[in-house]
């Protein structure tokens, strides 16, 4: 079983290939593992799941983050979001 990692919130987008997927990318606070998720929303009202401010990731299940730019904007984003909120916040 390999060990979590925090990471925080530090995008959200809508894809542009389909409809109704929510891309949420969390990364660590130095900018350098990210995990990006994908979420279906299937209905607005039916299909309520919360948003944290932070998640614990399986070591195994991080990216890294391969360009200077995407790293440090990750690094600047996860640490705004580690000083102004706690992790179980929904966000």
């Amino acid at each position: 079983m390999s060990e979590t990692v925090q990471a925080w919130l530090v995008e959200r987008t809508y894809s542009d290939d389909e409809q109704n997927i929510i891309i949420l990318v969390y990364a660590t606070t130095d900018g350098t593992r990210y995990h990006r998720k994908e979420r279906s929303l299937t209905s607005f009202e039916s299909d309520i799941r919360d948003t944290y401010a932070a998640i614990e990731i399986p070591e195994d299940e991080l990216g890294r983050v391969g360009d200077e730019e995407t790293r440090a904007n990750y690094a600047a984003a996860a640490q705004e979001m580690a000083e102004t909120h706690d992790p179980t916040d929904v966000v």
